[in-house]
């Protein structure tokens, strides 16, 4: 019969480590004490929990086991939980009257650094912390509460959030200075077919977005296509004339106003989504929370940058008298 008030945070550290070691062995050695003692404690775990969650080799190694999976879920809120608590309190003792944790998608780094010194300046007495990661981890910090709010071009569907939008999120094409798309204003979309599309990771929004644009735009043509997993990486790549690329212009507009990439010019281009604010759902909101989300809400984008204004064509040389 499981009894959780007997859980410990030695019990549940001990399992963390591990599955994060390999071995008792080991795991005695990340948390300073003997392979004995830890072995005790994973015992006493299992019996507390009512389940098996280690499978133990002869070796020494261990497996974790299913059930053993989703008490490493539960250790790692609780072990963000604690983060989160001390960090407040930090704040707290450094005479702020809070801290709010802002998550932003790796896109956002540009500006999201500007954002939170605005914020900082206009809230004072509060504490604001900022995490920059891939989609993938902000949801799960989001999932298991260690950030208070995030910035996301999309927001998930797990866990259930409430999002508000912020601000327009334009995605371009970009090419080198001396692409001949990059010169044109009589551009077919098909004509894009022949070129070699320089795009993110599976599973990336950009992504997405830039496949679901070629499968509309196409109809089923095939394109070639090079892989990159950041944003810069593709930015120099088209820079060094290897292809071109559907982008967050957000990332790109250091280039963009110094000429060293230019946009290509196609009817409904740029494609406008959305950045949005989410928070997690179903939570006590804190004032000091409340109080940041109101705040960047209603900069209504101001913190976004602003594409610059590409030149008009030349006008065409007047016709030679006959």
């Amino acid at each position: 019969m499981a009894q959780l008030n007997a859980i410990t945070l030695k019990q549940l550290r001990a399992l963390s480590a591990v599955n994060e070691s390999g071995s008792i062995t080991a795991a005695a050695e990340r948390l300073n004490l003997t392979t004995p003692a830890v072995s005790t404690q994973l015992k006493l775990l299992e019996q507390n929990i009512g389940a098996k969650l280690l499978n133990r080799a002869a070796d020494g190694k261990g497996t974790i086991t299913l059930q053993g999976q989703e008490v490493l879920k539960a250790v790692s809120q609780i072990e963000s939980a604690l983060e989160h608590c001390y960090k407040t309190i930090e704040s707290q003792n450094a005479g702020k009257s809070g801290l709010v944790t802002l998550g932003v998608v790796s896109t956002g780094k540009y500006f999201a650094p500007a954002l939170v010194a605005l914020a900082k300046t206009a809230l004072p007495d509060i504490r604001i912390d900022l995490v920059i990661g891939n989609r993938r981890r902000i949801i799960t910090a989001l999932e298991d509460h260690s950030i208070d709010l995030a910035i996301m071009g999309r927001p998930p569907r797990f866990p259930a959030v409430e999002s508000v939008a912020i601000g327009d999120h334009p995605h371009i094409l970009i090419a080198a200075p001396d692409h001949p798309l990059a010169n044109r204003r009589d551009i077919s979309p098909r004509d894009l077919f022949t070129e070699t599309f320089i795009q993110r990771e599976a599973g990336s929004g950009t992504r997405i977005l830039m496949e679901r644009f070629l499968d509309r735009t196409g109809e089923g043509l095939t394109y070639d296509h090079m892989e990159f997993n950041t944003n810069e990486t593709i930015k120099q790549a088209v820079i060094a004339g290897l292809g071109i690329a559907l982008i967050s212009a957000h990332t790109v507009m250091d280039a963009l106003t110094a000429g060293r990439i230019k946009t290509i010019d196609l009817p409904g281009r740029p494609i406008v989504r959305q950045w949005f604010l989410v928070r997690p759902a179903n939570t006590p909101e804190t004032p000091v929370t409340r109080q940041v989300r109101k705040f960047l809400v209603e900069q209504d984008g101001a913190f976004l940058p602003r594409m610059p204004e590409r030149p008009a064509p030349a006008p065409s040389p007047p016709a030679s008298p006959r």
